[in-house]
């Protein structure tokens, strides 16, 4: 292989036997590697140094309010969707100092955080990011990047995050909706390297696509060689299978104005009946980013803080303007979460704040699921709650 045939949008493939070098190549250049693991029987994101640190042999059964992992009867590194967590954590932490403040005679001197300058800024790979991830961090781009205000915390840390996405493959219906959303299962952009894992028969590997020439740059040190025109074909139609086999579905015409044309509909008061108000769906949502921002002082007075803390719109208190609470029961928090989401998100950032992943629908105690309360908004005759 020439140097110059690796341009964006090769493909190239790499045995599973050879993953363990691109970790390596990644760690060389000062990244810190973040990736799947398991941990006490949960699919987290972590730190990894070796393919052994992967959820290998394991998948993930999911439903509405179930997650367990299960092992599978092969050896794949990535044979699931995706876990509780998301990768916005990496890039928009849920706690951060955003400046400090010390006193020096008269005055303070303002000391920035958070990437704004001062300390050095974490320098991720993350390995393993789906579609609907992907599309999870364009829609934050354009809330923290594309605006009048850009998060400089939030800049710093995009901007030296290196990409390797994965394509689906896992083929378990379960609460995934990307292909109704359009963000997947297949990474189109926004990747350095692009992976599809394929096992077929006593073959694995890997198909990886060059999306950025610093993506072609890091592949050059790999033991790869350039895919068969059978085997990206093979690798398309492990992707083409996941997509025909959806566990959900959510139909998106005209969903803004049927949002705006239905704040009183009665299916709010049915599941505000159900909603515990927990805040589960916005914490594990890739594309949330509702904060509050609290200021600290120390006993002597010579050192203060702001920092900012992931907050939730399900809490009372996150509406509390002066005099009380604006949205004072369970029926007027989850209409507004869910309204935002797919209607007035569009309005305000020319997009959808929901991708698909589904984690909403696992991770909620009672197994709301957001695509049958649209579903029953849209067919007044499929409003009755199922038994």
């Amino acid at each position: 292989m020439t140097a110059s045939s690796l341009t964006v949008g090769a493909r190239l493939r790499l045995a599973a036997g050879d993953f363990q070098t691109l970790l390596d190549a990644l760690a060389r250049r000062g990244y810190r590697v973040m990736g799947p693991t398991l941990e006490d029987g949960q699919l987290i994101y972590g730190e990894i140094g070796t393919v052994k640190d992967l959820p290998v042999g394991w998948t993930a059964i999911q439903a509405g309010g179930t997650f367990r992992l299960e092992a599978r009867p092969d050896q794949a590194f990535f044979g699931f969707a995706v876990g509780q967590q998301s990768w916005k954590q990496f890039l928009w932490p849920p706690h951060q100092t955003l400046f400090q403040a010390q006193r020096q005679g008269a005055g303070f001197e303002v000391i920035p955080g958070g990437g704004a300058g001062g300390e050095a800024v974490p320098k991720f790979a993350l390995v393993g990011v789906r579609s609907c991830e992907l599309a999870a961090m364009a829609v934050q781009d354009r809330v923290f990047l594309l605006g009048d205000s850009v998060d400089p915390a939030y800049r710093a840390r995009r901007e030296q995050a290196f990409i390797v996405a994965l394509n689906c493959g896992h083929q378990d219906p379960g609460v995934c909706f990307c292909v109704s959303m359009g963000t997947g299962p297949r990474a189109a952009t926004g990747f350095d390297l692009a992976l599809t894992e394929v096992l077929q028969g006593e073959e694995h590997f890997f198909v990886v696509e060059v999306g950025t020439m610093r993506g072609a740059d890091l592949v050059r040190e790999l033991p790869e060689r350039m895919a068969t025109p059978a085997e990206v074909d093979t690798a398309a139609r492990e992707v083409a299978a996941v997509a025909g086999n959806m566990g959900r579905e959510l139909d998106t015409t005209g969903i803004k104005e049927l949002f705006y044309a239905n704040y009183e509909h009665p299916r709010w008061d049915e599941v505000a009946a159900r909603c515990l108000t927990c805040g589960n769906c916005t914490m594990v949502c890739p594309t949330c980013f509702c904060h509050t921002l609290e200021d600290s002082l120390d006993l002597t007075g010579a050192t203060g803080e702001r920092q900012r803390r992931l907050d939730s719109c399900f809490s009372v208190d996150f509406s509390y303007l002066h005099g009380g609470s604006i949205r004072t029961s369970p029926r007027s928090r989850y209409r507004q979460w869910l309204t935002h989401k797919l209607a007035t998100w569009i309005d305000q950032f020319g997009c959808s704040g929901c991708v698909g992943c589904g984690r909403c629908i696992t991770w909620c105690p009672v197994g709301i699921d957001l695509t049958e309360e649209v579903r029953a908004i849209r067919e007044p005759a499929a409003g009755a709650l199922k038994e």
